[in-house]
């Protein structure tokens, strides 16, 4: 039995990994960017360029996911060169939200702070981050679209980790 997220060429398999892959992406975005709004609007965006390059796809290249985070990563960086302001970090705005539950309130306000604490990072740092716990993957997958070794991968998210857990302890 195939799996269709290794070769999505009709329009159900193309569902299927749609629905497979669109956590994944969407939240690489969110840790990428630290914006929920902005991480839909390039997941959508991503997802769209996919659908319009699908018959491009060769998977004697590479993986589906593969190639659908590497739509992704440009995305990413098109985002980046393109962006015209760079606010300083006394200037992110927190997001109001007014969720009935403690938890919510709790979790929202957690990811405020990681995301500004992402923001500290290199964006090497940010963007190994982002594949790793956005888009769940592992450091051999990381290391291929990167180009880096996959001990490498590791290290660099070992000490990026450790960055972000000693600022989180200091600040909270």
């Amino acid at each position: 039995m195939r799996n269709s997220s290794d070769h999505p060429g009709e329009e159900d398999d193309w569902r299927s990994v749609y629905e497979q892959m669109l956590p994944r992406v969407y939240y690489f975005f969110c840790y990428r960017v630290g914006d929920d709004c902005l991480a839909e609007d390039l997941t959508a965006t991503t997802f769209e360029k996919a659908w319009r390059g699908r018959k491009r796809y060769r998977k004697d290249r590479a993986g589906f996911s593969s190639w659908l985070f590497g739509i992704a990563r440009h995305v990413a960086a098109d985002y980046f060169r393109l962006r015209k302001e760079d606010l300083p970090l006394d200037a992110v705005v927190e997001k109001a939200s007014d969720p009935p539950v403690e938890e919510a309130v709790q979790r929202a306000s957690d990811f405020e702070r990681l995301s500004v604490l992402l923001l500290r990072l290199a964006n090497q740092e940010r963007e190994l981050i982002s594949l790793k716990y956005g888009a769940d993957l592992t450091n051999r997958q990381i290391a291929h679209f990167v180009g880096l070794s996959e001990t490498n991968v590791g290290t660099i998210l070992y000490r990026a980790v450790n960055k972000l857990r000693a600022e989180w302890e200091t600040e909270g």
